[in-house]
């Protein structure tokens, strides 16, 4: 569980140091009600694509095209030095991290390009 929590804490800087160089201000809320008490939407895959929401970091890695899509969209993922201790998690297990860069918006496009990945 600390190598868990290590492991997260080092994505949380490589990816911070990633997007600090393309970080655009964010949105202003558009509720009253804050963003954590919402529910994310799910993402539906392809039949038969790999999931962000289902899909393990490791399986995704595993899979030619998956891999060619985490080098694309998710670069910094791949160069973490914890890399190993995340695999068991899915793209949107990590997206609650802030520093991690994955709204919805970023993981319906990983997800739209593990679909073309699979065709």
């Amino acid at each position: 569980m600390r190598r868990l929590i290590a492991g997260l804490a080092g994505l949380t800087l490589a990816l911070a140091a990633q997007g600090a160089s393309a970080q655009t201000p964010a949105a202003p809320p558009t509720s009253a009600a804050p963003a954590a008490d919402a529910a994310p939407a799910a993402i539906p895959a392809a039949p038969g694509a790999l999931s962000v929401e289902n899909t393990s970091i490791g399986d995704l890695l595993a899979d030619a095209g998956g891999k060619a899509v985490l080098e694309k969209d998710m670069p910094a993922l791949i160069a973490y030095p914890g890399l190993d201790q995340i695999k068991g998690m899915t793209l949107r297990a990590i997206s609650v991290y802030p520093e991690a860069q994955l709204d919805d918006t970023k993981l319906a496009s990983i997800q739209k390009d593990l679909d073309a990945a699979k065709k």
